[in-house]
């Protein structure tokens, strides 16, 4: 297969791959029956490669994506998550990215049994990180505020009020009261001491969770930022947990900073319309301090503005436009259906190859064109911890797919 960069997405009625010299027919296969693309030195061989960015240090650029289990009945990590993160680390993936930790506050989080980062907690994730560690993992804590999803019956510290910019929810109904600036300045400063608690755990670094409607990205979307002052600079906040973190951390420790443009149960909404005004979000969080940025879309493959470019998805143009370290996700490894799936508002086509290994074709052409440095699984490793072992020796055959009936997630 070339490592081309693909020029279209779809080939009316042919069902081709650009660059990938699939035609509407199945990869061919070796003498041991396994697909000639999943060799050694094919088309995923570069997906295998180290990759170094400041204190990560990955063995491959597979990252496990943060998700939600709620099996942390106290809030603090049990052997059972221990165990959970060594299993995909013993599985081959490169970086585990841990599911949301509440930082400290009564207000930060909503559910009883998701772990905290406080020091309540230390112990539990310091074993996460050792078993993590002992299998050639490396591995970065999800710091995570829900904002305004608190809502007003959370179990957890019951009576507390949710935070959130301007006091209203996602649909821009009240609730609440904005936050003062002192409840800012506080929610800043846990951010910076779970970061600095993190690298005292032995982390990796830390991801930052700025997606999907929770407070950070309350604060970056203008339907729930409606704050006049400093902090209805949409910018200003996340920035200011970012330049926080940085200074509790120092210069060496990674910072990755997740956000998205759905919403959790919103999945048309945006916090960017266009190029320029991703740029002016992404921009000062990059001046502030971020080395990687982890855009959450739901299917990778997806042209984000299709107006200016029928091909680039959310990661390629978060790389071309902040040229840091990318992860691109979303629906990766699972057999979600690909035909025409979130169409665009121009009808462009959006055609991939059904069987796994053509999916992940397709997926080398978009890393062999420059569109993202690392890619985040999530519901395929939940299915199989050892997926990414399975593909480097093309095992598709023994992949154990993702079922929504056996494999339960709670999602963030």
């Amino acid at each position: 297969m070339s490592n081309n960069p693909p020029t279209e997405r779809s080939i009316q009625g042919k069902g081709v791959v650009p660059g990938s010299g699939i035609t509407g027919e199945k990869a061919g296969t070796g003498g041991d029956g396994k697909s000639d693309s999943y060799a050694a030195g094919g088309p995923l061989a570069a997906l295998f490669e180290p990759y170094n960015v400041k204190s990560l240090h990955l063995r491959n650029r597979f990252a496990m994506a943060p998700m939600t289990r709620e099996m942390s009945p106290t809030g603090v990590p049990t052997p059972e998550n221990a165990e959970h993160y060594r299993l995909r680390a013993e599985g081959g993936v490169g970086l585990l990215i841990t599911e949301g930790a509440y930082i400290a506050g009564t207000a930060s989080g909503h559910r009883v049994s998701v772990p905290h980062l406080t020091p309540r907690s230390a112990d539990g994730w310091r074993e996460v990180v050792q078993d993590v560690h002992a299998a050639g993992s490396a591995i970065i804590p999800q710091l995570w505020h829900v904002g305004a999803l608190r809502g007003t019956t959370s179990p957890l510290n019951p009576g507390v009020a949710p935070q959130s910019p301007s006091g209203i929810d996602l649909d821009g109904k009240p609730l609440g009261q904005p936050m003062t600036t002192g409840e800012i300045d506080a929610v800043i400063s846990s951010f910076a001491e779970a970061a600095a608690l993190a690298q005292q755990i032995g982390f990796d670094g830390v991801e930052l969770h700025g997606a999907h409607g929770y407070l950070l990205d309350e604060f970056l979307w203008e339907r729930t930022n409606k704050r006049s002052g400093a902090y209805g600079q949409r910018t200003r906040m996340p920035v200011e947990v970012v330049r926080a973190v940085r200074s509790a951390v120092g210069d060496d420790f990674a910072i990755v900073f997740r956000f998205s443009q759905w919403k959790a149960n919103r999945y048309q909404e945006r916090i960017a319309t266009t190029p320029r005004e991703l740029e002016n979000v992404l921009t000062p969080l990059v001046d502030a301090g971020v080395d990687v940025f982890h855009p959450s879309t739901r299917r990778h493959w997806l042209p984000e503005f299709p107006n200016d470019d029928p091909t680039l998805s959310l990661a390629a143009w978060t790389k071309r436009l902040t040229d840091k370290a990318v992860i691109t996700v979303g629906s990766v490894g699972v057999h979600t259906e690909f035909r025409g799936a979130g169409a665009t508002a121009e009808k462009i086509p959006v055609v991939i190859p059904e069987s796994p290994e053509e999916r992940l074709s397709y997926l080398a052409n978009q890393f062999a064109a420059g569109e993202f440095d690392i890619v985040a699984l999530g519901r395929a490793l939940i299915a199989d911890p050892m997926w990414v072992s399975k593909v480097r020796t093309g095992q598709f055959d023994s992949v154990t797919p993702f079922d929504k009936n056996h494999h339960a997630l709670s999602g963030a």
